[in-house]
């Protein structure tokens, strides 16, 4: 395996943060006007992938937080009902203890509130863990459309080295 360079392992190391590699690229210390191309060469890279994969699954270990434990917990977000919690009966409202819900059952719920009316139950929002869980089986496709021409790129034919020169001109 390649060696890293210091700023590689930074670029590593902040990347997990937030997943944004121009940013990682910034805050490792590469410039700003090349950080996105910088950060975009180092996901690239072989030796840069596998460092990540393996700072991921560390940390994944570390935390005991896994995508099937996040996918688990949107299903129980996704798939709650609100008898779950109440029944309604003779026009009344009759909330179940939450010693009587079923821990799993209780992750569902956003809110409980007791104000001078009564009491209020808001369940976490069961179309956004759909969506999520949706887009993670890869159900929703977004498409983006892009049109246009392009006749005259003065960048064509340039090799990286050129292309790298021009934008430490910059």
């Amino acid at each position: 395996m390649a060696k890293l360079t210091a700023k590689q392992r930074r670029f590593c190391e902040e990347y997990l943060i937030d997943l944004n590699a121009t940013q990682a690229a910034i805050r490792a210390g590469y410039s700003p006007k090349t950080a996105r191309f910088i950060a975009n060469e180092n996901l690239t890279k072989p030796y840069i992938q596998r460092r990540i994969e393996k700072m991921m699954d560390e940390r994944s270990r570390r935390t005991g937080i896994t995508q099937d434990r996040v996918i688990q917990e949107l299903g129980k977000i996704g798939f709650s009902i609100i008898t779950d919690y109440l029944k309604i009966e003779n026009n009344q409202v009759e909330f179940f203890d939450t010693d009587s819900i079923q821990q799993e059952k209780l992750s569902a719920i956003a809110e409980i509130k007791q104000n001078t009316v009564g009491i209020s139950i808001k369940l976490h929002d069961k179309l956004k863990a759909l969506e999520l869980l949706g887009r993670h089986l890869g159900m929703f496709k977004d498409r983006v459309e892009i049109s246009g021409q392009l006749d005259n790129n003065p960048f064509e034919g340039l090799t990286t080295e050129e292309l790298k020169d021009l934008i430490e001109k910059l």
